[in-house]
C-alpha cells in the first residue's frame, strides 16, 4: 500500500505529517514500513530519525560527458535536435550545458561521426537505513534540476511490501507528478490561509487529473473564514482531519522532534487519523472531474510563445534583478517581496513560482497581455503506420513507451519531449505536436508591473517558463523609473529556482529557525556558490527558536554571505493575506513592518552599490 503526502505549496506540513503518522504506525502496526522521502531537492524526513545507521550509493545516469574535436565537423545536428537546449555551436565548436541537459540520448544519436562520448553522470546520492522503519531517501547534485523526476524513480524503486508512505515535493510540476502516480492514496496537507486555499486548488485538480481522489489534512487549523471549508465542501473534497494551530507543536517541529512523542494528546489524534486512512487507501475511489480552469483573464491574448531560448532585446537601461528564494517552502519568501513591492512604489515583479503563483493574491493584477506557453513537444504514435518494430521503445531513457495488446503507446506523463522516437522510427509513425503547457500574463499592479505565469496541471517544463516571465519582466523594465526587478523564486534547489537564480545581480535567501529551515538553507547556499551568485540571509519568524536562529547568523557569517537581520513571528503576516495586502498596508506601524523596512534599505545600499 502507497501512501503520498503532498501539498499544493511549502511550509503547509507535509513533512511533519508524514513522520508523525510513520511514527505511529511503527508503534500501533505490525506490518512492515518503509518511509520513501521523494524530495530529493530538499529531503528533510531523515532529520526526525536521528542517530540511525546510513548506507550511501551513488545515483548515475548514461550521458553526454565531452565531444571528440577529431571528429566532430560542426554540422550542428546535435544542437538542432536537442530540445532543452542544452547544446551550442560557439566557434565551430559543440559546448554541453550539464545544468540543462536531460541525458535523453538524441544527440549522440543524430551525431553522424560519433563525435558526442557518453559516460557515467552522478545526478545525485541514495540513502538507506534499514529497521522498524525502513527510511530512503536521495540528495540531488547540485545544478542538476532537470534530473529531479529521474532521481525520484530511483526512491520509488526502494518500496517494499506493506505500508509505503512518501513524502511528496510540494507543487503540482513533474516532481509532485512523479511521487503521485500510481500510488493508492493521497492526502493533501493544507491550511487555512489564502495561499493554502489556492494551491489546494491547485493539487486537488492535479490529483484528479491523475486519476486519483485525494482528501485533505488541514493544518495550522485556526480559521479565519470559512472559504476553505466551502471549497472543499463545492469540490466534494473530503477533509478526512484538523491539526491545532500550536506554538508545542511547532516549537518540537523546530527542534527535530516529533510532537507524538512529546504529548500523549498528539499520539492518540495521529492514531485515530492513521486508523482513518488505512480505511479508506484500499477503497480505490473514482477521481472526480478536474474543474475548468478559471484564470482566463482580459486582456490581449498575443500569439502561443513557443521559443523561450531566443536573444533578448538589447536594453540599454538593466535594473538590478533581486531574487528572493528558500530551500524550502512557507518561509515568508512571497509576502516579503510583496513588501517590497509596496516600499519600492514603482517597481517590476515576476512571480517565477509558476506552478503554485501566490504573488497575485497580494498585488492583485490588471491583465494587459496574456498568451499561452509552449515549451517543448509531445509524442504520438500513429497506429497506422506503426509496424511494431520497437525502435521507439528500445531507444527511450525515460521508459514512457510501452507495449500492451499489441500496440506501442507513449505515456504522456513519463514523455518529456526529446523527440528521439522520432528520429528513430524507421517508420515515420512518430508525430510530434506542440505542446502547450501554461500561460503567461503581463499585468499592471498598483505599485508598478508584473509578470507572472501559470504551468497547467501535471505540465513539464516549469524552468522554461520561469525564463520566459524572466524575460518578460526585463522587457517591462525599459524606462529609468524601475530600479530594481524583484523576482519570487520558487522552493527547492531544482529547474525551476536555477532559472530564477541564473544571471541576477543578487539573492535573498530567506529561512526559518528549524532543523530543517537550516538544512534546507545549506542546500540553497550550495545552489548559490555553485552559480557564483552573491547572497545574503534573513531569518523569518526568529523568535520561535533562537538557539537555532543564532546558529543560522554564525553560519551566514562563516559562509561570508550578508546577514541581513531577523523578522518577528507576527499574526499581521496571515491577516494581510486574508485582506489581499501587503504587510506595510496593512500594518504600516507594527514592528514587523519597521523589520521589513530596514531589511530594504539594506537592500536597496547592496544593489545600488552592485
Amino acid at each position: 500500500m502507497e501512501i503520498v503526502i503532498a501539498s499544493g505549496k511549502g511550509g503547509t506540513g507535509k513533512t511533519f505529517f508524514a513522520t508523525n503518522l510513520a511514527r505511529v504506525y511503527r508503534e500501533n502496526l505490525s506490518e512492515n514500513l518503509t518511509l520513501l522521502d521523494c524530495d530529493v531537492e530538499e529531503p528533510n524526513v531523515h532529520l526526525f530519525f536521528p542517530g540511525q545507521t546510513l548506507e550511501k550509493e551513488k545515483v548515475e545516469l548514461l550521458a553526454p560527458t565531452e565531444i571528440d574535436q577529431a571528429k566532430c565537423t560542426s554540422c550542428g545536428k546535435c544542437v538542432d535536435n536537442c530540445a532543452y537546449n542544452a547544446l551550442a555551436l560557439v566557434k565551430g565548436k559543440v559546448l554541453i550545458f550539464n545544468e540543462l541537459c536531460h541525458v535523453c540520448g538524441a544527440c549522440s544519436y543524430i551525431c553522424p561521426t560519433g563525435a558526442i562520448l557518453e559516460g557515467k553522470r552522478e545526478i545525485g546520492e541514495l540513502f538507506h537505513s534499514r529497521g522498524k522503519i525502513n527510511l530512503h531517501y536521495a540528495t540531488l547534485t547540485c545544478g542538476e534540476g532537470g534530473m529531479t523526476p529521474r532521481l525520484i524513480k530511483k526512491v520509488r524503486a526502494q518500496g517494499g511490501a506493506g505500508i509505503n508512505i512518501l513524502d511528496a515535493s510540494p507543487g503540482t510540476a513533474c516532481p509532485a507528478v512523479e511521487t503521485i502516480k500510481n500510488t493508492d492514496l493521497c492526502i493533501l496537507v493544507t491550511d487555512p490561509t489564502p495561499f493554502g486555499l489556492h494551491d489546494l486548488q491547485l493539487a486537488a485538480n492535479m490529483c484528479r487529473k491523475l486519476g486519483k481522489e485525494p482528501v485533505v489534512i488541514v493544518n495550522r487549523a485556526c480559521y479565519r473564514d470559512s472559504k476553505l471549508v466551502e471549497y472543499c465542501r463545492r469540490s466534494s473534497l473530503e477533509i478526512i482531519g484538523e491539526i491545532p494551530d500550536s506554538r508545542e507543536i511547532a516549537r518540537a517541529y523546530s527542534n527535530g522532534e516529533m510532537i507524538v512523542e512529546k504529548n500523549p494528546r498528539y499520539f492518540e489524534l495521529f492514531s485515530q487519523l492513521g486508523e482513518k486512512i488505512l480505511k479508506i487507501a484500499p477503497l480505490n475511489r473514482p477521481a472526480k472531474k478536474p474543474e475548468e480552469e478559471t484564470i482566463f483573464p482580459q486582456g490581449e491574448e498575443r500569439a502561443i510563445t513557443s521559443r523561450v531560448n531566443s536573444v533578448p532585446q538589447r536594453n540599454n537601461h538593466k535594473p538590478a534583478e533581486l531574487v528572493v528564494i528558500s530551500g524550502k517552502g512557507g518561509t515568508g519568501k512571497t509576502s516579503l517581496l510583496a513588501a517590497f513591492a509596496a516600499l519600492a512604489q514603482k517597481t517590476i515583479a515576476a512571480d517565477c513560482d509558476v506552478d503554485a503563483s501566490n504573488l497575485p493574491l497580494l498585488l492583485p493584477p490588471e491583465t494587459q497581455e496574456w498568451g499561452l506557453f509552449s515549451g517543448g513537444h509531445f509524442a504520438e504514435i500513429n497506429q497506422e503506420k506503426c509496424q511494431k518494430c520497437g525502435a521507439c521503445q528500445a531507444f527511450c531513457r525515460f521508459n514512457s513507451i510501452s507495449f500492451k495488446e499489441n500496440t506501442y503507446w507513449i505515456d504522456p506523463l513519463e514523455c518529456e519531449g526529446c523527440g528521439l522516437c522520432y528520429l528513430v522510427c524507421p517508420h515515420d509513425s512518430i508525430e510530434l505536436q506542440e505542446a502547450i503547457n501554461g500561460k503567461w500574463f503581463v499585468s499592471k499592479i498598483k505599485f508598478g508591473k508584473m509578470a507572472h505565469a501559470w504551468l497547467g496541471l501535471a505540465e513539464e517544463n516549469s524552468g522554461r517558463l520561469v525564463t520566459l516571465t524572466r524575460k518578460k519582466a526585463a522587457r517591462l523594465a525599459t524606462s529609468d523609473q524601475f530600479r530594481e526587478v524583484l523576482i519570487d523564486g520558487s522552493p527547492g534547489t531544482g529547474c525551476p529556482v536555477i532559472a530564477s537564480l541564473t544571471g541576477s545581480s543578487y539573492a535573498l535567501l530567506v529561512t526559518e529557525p528549524t532543523l530543517s529551515g537550516f538544512h534546507d538553507l545549506k542546500r540553497i547556499v550550495d545552489l548559490t556558490h555553485f552559480f557564483n551568485i552573491k547572497a545574503g540571509v534573513v531569518i523569518n519568524k526568529w523568535d520561535i527558536n533562537q538557539g537555532i536562529a543564532e546558529k543560522i547568523e554564525k553560519y551566514s557569517l562563516e559562509q561570508e554571505l550578508d546577514f541581513l537581520g531577523k523578522i518577528s513571528y507576527d499574526d499581521s503576516i496571515t491577516e494581510a493575506q486574508v485582506a489581499r495586502q501587503t504587510v506595510i498596508e496593512f500594518a504600516p506601524y507594527s514592528k514587523i513592518a519597521g523589520e521589513i523596512k530596514e531589511l530594504w534599505q539594506k537592500l536597496l545600499c547592496i544593489l545600488q552599490k552592485d
